[in-house]
């Protein structure tokens, strides 16, 4: 716990657990100025910089996630063959583990978080990153709540942090086309050119490539969204 003037203290009890929550008032640890800019294109599954690709959806929670779809068959066929199994004991401890699955899988991709966010402060000064519409995107049902959780607890991460090491943080808004712009010309995509997740069908394009019609640039569609992100901030 570092040194400051504790202003709020909470206990929570969740699932059986108490977890105590400290906010403490400290000074800002401002990080070394690197002169260093960078954009964060954000996906539902990973985030793309121009250092790489970061996953949220690492091999470890591979078995959390059949986990997951174990316990709500269990509950789901509980509730078909008894509408009243929801007040047996045998469904409430079903539903904890469920809880309590979930929560970890929280608990590793917010760790993933703190880090990704952590280590791009410490190596730029300013970063990019999208207003996105987390409410329209196309998301598999598969822990769809969670990932849109994600992308808040990114942007959340990425304000305070910012005040934090004193860095620059720029928010792109939500229409700004990064996607469909052309990093190298410039020419944006529309109507029929645009591309989707399953890619173009009048140019016969994949949903990860980007083929610019105009100059003839060839890139990976995340790529390109994060050098037209990086050109705000120059």
């Amino acid at each position: 716990i570092p040194d400051g003037k504790l202003t709020l203290c909470s206990v929570i009890r969740s699932k059986g657990r108490y977890t105590a929550t400290f906010t403490i008032d400290v000074e800002p640890t401002i990080s070394p100025k690197t002169g260093k800019q960078n954009a964060v294109d954000a996906n539902v599954d990973h985030f793309d910089t121009t250092g790489g690709r970061i996953s949220l959806k690492p091999e470890s929670l591979n078995p959390l996630y059949e986990k997951v779809r174990h316990y709500q068959r269990i509950l789901a066929r509980k509730r078909c063959n008894n509408s009243k199994a929801i007040h047996s004991k045998s469904y409430q401890v079903t539903r904890t583990k469920l809880q309590r699955t979930y929560e970890r899988i929280t608990n590793i991709q917010t760790d993933l978080l703190h880090k990704f966010t952590t280590d791009l402060y410490q190596q730029y000064d300013t970063i990019v990153i999208e207003d996105l519409d987390v409410k329209k995107m196309q998301m598999s049902k598969r822990a769809k709540n969670l990932h849109r959780s994600l992308f808040g607890k990114f942007r959340q991460m990425m304000e305070y942090k910012a005040r934090k090491f004193g860095k620059t943080l720029i928010i792109a808004d939500r229409f700004y086309p990064s996607t469909q712009r052309c990093s190298a010309c410039g020419f944006v995509k529309t109507g029929e050119d645009k591309i989707t997740l399953s890619g173009n069908q009048k140019h016969g394009t994949r949903h990860n490539e980007y083929i610019c019609y105009n100059c003839g640039f060839k890139d990976d569609r995340d790529h390109n969204a994060v050098l037209n992100l990086l050109a705000l901030a120059k």
